[in-house]
């Protein structure tokens, strides 16, 4: 196994998935030596992760160990050897819809897992851990914008259930063991090297194929759409930003985003609310074709409207999302041209 010995090394967990390859691809530009884990699952194409992987490949500083997070003995060793400045957790079982239809997938990645990398870090006795959490624990929350310090009790899926367990496990580690972590909420992520289950990729592949797309909510929905460059921007200024204890908490009148422990949270989104109906009409200028809509209901645990108030990262890293979802869209469609040759 390589361990650096010049540069901080960095463990990227979920490092062959969408935004594990971007934060990758980034902190090793940055001078970091970066340790990608996957597993490689097949809950979407193989074939897109390993072309993902193939371009980290021969990168300065990288080196890359497939290997499932439930593996403990495993992932003990790695961050044992490596004993990484930051972990950046972002392997997960990711999927609203499918975690209804797929529970134990969800038990196995998201706590199992999480259980794993926790406990490594504890054990190395330093460093710190950025963790990815999701916008989806703001559940039944109707208040817009969602804020970190808002209560977030009430989910409507198991994915967001396991997400605020997350969330909940490393308070718990930051008030046991000192481990610095924080979470991130991110908002509909999305770019090049994006998702095949996720609306950007599928209203692109439908348009092009010719076939109908649904709305769901009726055409009602909006969300917080945030560029994979800004996220990648947020999770490497955190890097270097290890959570702190707040001198100002208390427990008579407990802020949800901080703690007297090392923990916090912060919404990662572009704090910019657009209508699904939008986003489809820019993508039918971009690729040149009409498409067929179909208007459906809401479907179980989703939410009609997504909005992030970033106050608090940008208070952290002096950064806040900001791409134009007309410039992110467009970046989108021509890497899925280039990719797919069409």
């Amino acid at each position: 196994m390589t361990v650096s010995r010049n540069q901080k090394n960095v463990i990227v967990t979920g490092s062959a998935g969408f935004i594990g390859f971007h934060t990758a691809m980034r902190l090793l530009r940055e001078g970091y030596a970066v340790i990608g884990i996957d597993n490689v699952n097949a809950y979407y194409s193989q074939k897109l992760k390993r072309d993902r992987l193939a371009h980290l490949a021969g990168m300065p500083g990288w080196t890359f160990h497939e290997t499932d997070l439930t593996d403990r003995e495993r992932i003990a060793e790695l961050v044992r050897v490596t004993d990484p400045h930051c972990v950046v957790h972002l392997a997960a079982q990711a999927g609203v819809r499918w975690s209804i239809e797929n529970p134990w997938a969800y038990l196995d990645a998201n706590l199992t897992g999480f259980l794993s990398i926790l406990e490594a870090c504890r054990h190395q006795g330093r460093g710190h851990l950025v963790y990815a959490s999701s916008s989806s624990v703001y559940g039944a929350n109707t208040k817009l914008p969602f804020a970190v310090g808002d209560t977030v009790d009430h989910p409507i899926s198991l994915y967001a259930a396991t997400k605020k367990a997350n969330e909940l496990m490393a308070h718990t580690y930051s008030h046991l063991y000192g481990l610095p972590t924080t979470g991130l909420r991110f908002f509909t992520v999305y770019g090049p090297w994006g998702r095949p289950d996720m609306a950007m990729w599928k209203f692109t592949a439908a348009m092009i194929a010719g076939t109908p797309i649904e709305l769901y909510n009726h055409g009602q929905m909006k969300r917080d759409f945030t560029y994979v460059d800004d996220v990648v921007e947020s999770i490497t200024r955190l890097v270097e930003r290890p959570a702190t204890p707040d001198p100002d908490w208390s427990g008579d009148a407990p802020n949800p985003a901080t703690s007297k422990a090392p923990w916090r949270v912060y919404n990662i989104g572009n704090h910019t609310p657009v209508e699904v109906r939008y986003v489809l009409e820019l993508l039918e200028k971009l690729v040149g074709r009409k498409t067929e809509i179909r208007l459906v209901g809401m479907q179980p645990g989703d939410v009609p409207a997504t909005f992030a108030d970033v106050e608090a990262l940008t208070q952290a890293v002096d950064f806040k999302p900001s791409t134009p979802i007309e410039t992110g869209v467009k970046n989108f469609v021509e890497w899925y041209r280039r990719y797919h040759g069409v």
